[in-house]
């Protein structure tokens, strides 16, 4: 059966280096700065900033999670684009690095040394928790 694109939206993350992700899709879910967004299509237009979480996409009821690293959302006339320094998806994503960093950023955070960049740790687990995060699927 031949796919109507006219029922999907057409969805592409794309970093600096390369296009992530880019399919038709029926379901799009992100993590805006204000909250978590989703679009069905012929929604209204969006653009927005998005916090480090992460994005989900549905296409003929299968889902797939992708871990992006803050960016910006654009979506018009059934077409989205995200624009972002790093994004992987579920699939690429080392699961055990990401909870070891986790962990090493928790550790940090508790030791309270003065000399810490709270924030740059802060985004650090930040990132480790969407990496996770999209691995198992939580959104």
């Amino acid at each position: 059966m031949t796919e109507n694109l006219s029922d999907k939206i057409h969805f592409k993350v794309i970093t600096h280096e390369k296009v992530v992700y880019e399919d038709n899709i029926d379901e799009l879910y992100v993590q805006a700065t204000d909250g978590r967004l989703g679009i069905l299509k012929n929604h209204i237009p969006v653009i927005c900033a998005l916090n480090v979480g992460v994005t989900k996409v549905v296409k003929d009821k299968v889902s797939q999670c992708i871990a992006t690293m803050g960016g910006i959302l654009q979506f018009a006339n059934n077409k989205a684009t995200i624009l972002t320094d790093i994004a992987e998806l579920d699939c690429d994503i080392d699961i055990a690095r990401a909870i070891q960093a986790k962990e090493r950023a928790e550790a940090r955070l508790k030791a309270k040394d003065e000399n810490l960049d709270i924030v740059r740790v802060q985004i650090a687990l930040a990132k480790a928790i969407a990496r996770i995060s999209a691995k198992d699927k939580k959104y």
